[in-house]
């Protein structure tokens, strides 16, 4: 074989008309979430991220990452991250009613804050139950859902409800029912999830719409991170964590 794939330009095409979809049909709800960031945090308030499976891939995006907002806080908890073993033990731990209860419990979210909650299909207890408890405690909620699979399937959580039902904003990845979008044969599973792509992307363009709505609240920039490989970068990014340490709670 001396070409690409044409499945390749297919997964390529499907990802660029997604970017553009989120772009050109969330935008009024990516500016109201970024300015609700904004807000909160101009009030002392801070910013968390969570995202259970690969779905913590977005979580991860958001912090300690060059060009990123320093003061984005991940919500990570090991029973539903990928990098444990058994793998499985994160699909598991998903569907586990009160799991979600036990992460926020130890976190240090608190009222008044945002938690980023991201999901493909928003149908999980680990999702449903940590909206609806930070709900109960006064955080301000954002999902980040495919709704295209989120309104093709049903709950799994005790109360019967999805995420999107619970939080205060939801956003739309555009992605596809079963995030998989190209299929080599009907007699396979589709392959090429877009999710994370889908997803990385609109935690970029959060910082993107939390920092110009600060800049136009308060005249000021949040923190930003440097590559530790340009030469500027460590004495910078060490400077950013002394000064904002009251901020961040990942380190």
């Amino acid at each position: 074989m001396t070409e690409i794939s044409q499945h390749i330009y297919e997964f390529t095409h499907t990802v660029r008309a997604a970017l553009m979809n989120i772009v050109e049909t969330q935008k009024m709800t990516i500016a109201k979430a970024g300015s609700v960031m904004a807000e909160q945090y101009a009030k002392g308030h801070n910013i968390f991220a969570f995202g259970p499976g690969h779905a913590g891939m977005f979580a991860e995006e958001m912090f300690y990452r060059a060009g990123g907002l320093a003061i984005t806080n991940p919500l990570f908890h090991s029973s539903v991250m990928i990098d444990e073993r058994p793998v499985t033990l994160t699909s598991a731990m998903e569907v586990l009613p009160g799991c979600a209860t036990v992460i926020l419990d130890g976190s240090p979210v608190k009222e008044g804050d945002v938690l980023i909650i991201h999901s493909v299909a928003a149908r999980n207890p680990v999702v449903v139950e940590m909206a609806l408890k930070a709900k109960e405690r006064g955080i301000i909620t954002i999902a980040i859902v495919n709704m295209d699979y989120a309104t093709h399937v049903t709950s799994r959580d005790p109360s019967g409800k999805m995420l999107q039902d619970i939080v205060d904003i939801v956003i739309d990845t555009c992605g596809v029912l079963g995030d998989a979008c190209v299929e080599f044969d009907s007699s396979l599973p589709k392959m090429s999830p877009a999710s994370s792509i889908l997803g990385n992307f609109i935690a970029n363009i959060l910082q993107l719409q939390m920092m110009e709505a600060y800049h136009d609240l308060t005249g000021k920039f949040l923190p930003v991170f440097q590559s530790a490989n340009v030469d500027s970068g460590p004495a910078h990014n060490a400077e950013i964590l002394e000064k904002y340490k009251d901020r961040i709670f990942y380190m």
